[in-house]
């Protein structure tokens, strides 16, 4: 079910914008099975929620065919890179490691893929599904230095936890 959403109810301040955010998500897809549908919802709110800062945003699937490589999945923003092998660049790096990978200016990142130039600082975040296999990664550029934070981390982790489940 479609529900109205409006940027300008939500907090400004960010802890709580994410905690608003994660709420939606979890209502709007209640219930929905399609893993596809859950990322495209997150995508969609993310983006409304944190406006240009969120350049680029959209989740690269564990391609269930190659399984030491991400394919895009649902995203805004320009055109992402189709396929990007774990190990290679920062969602790579995030899909080896299993870790979230913050990165305060992406032209200093070793092995970064430059999908858009215009991306200086990224963050990606692990999606795991209910049994614990990893199953996407969120990718977040910005064209700002340094846009993202420990806050980033901690509301886009918890919604990448909550994103599969229930």
């Amino acid at each position: 079910m479609a529900e109205t959403f409006s940027p300008d109810d939500l907090p400004l301040e960010k802890p709580a914008r994410y905690r608003e955010v994660e709420a939606m998500i979890a209502s709007v897809v209640a219930g929905e099975t399609s893993h596809t549908a859950r990322y495209a919802t997150a995508v969609s709110l993310l983006v409304q929620a944190f406006g240009p800062r969120f350049f680029w945003t959209g989740f690269y699937v564990v391609d269930p065919f190659k399984p030491t490589e991400l394919v895009v999945g649902p995203y805004q923003g320009t055109l992402g890179c189709l396929r990007i092998p774990f190990g290679r660049g920062v969602c790579g790096a995030a899909a080896a490691s299993g870790q979230t990978q913050l990165v305060k200016d992406v032209h200093a990142f070793p092995g970064h893929i430059a999908c858009d130039s215009r991306s200086n600082s990224e963050i990606v975040v692990p999606v795991y599904d209910a049994s614990g296999a990893l199953a996407a990664v969120l990718d977040v550029d910005s064209t700002e230095l340094a846009a993202f934070d420990e806050e980033d981390q901690v509301g886009l982790e918890s919604i990448c936890g909550i994103l599969l489940r229930g």
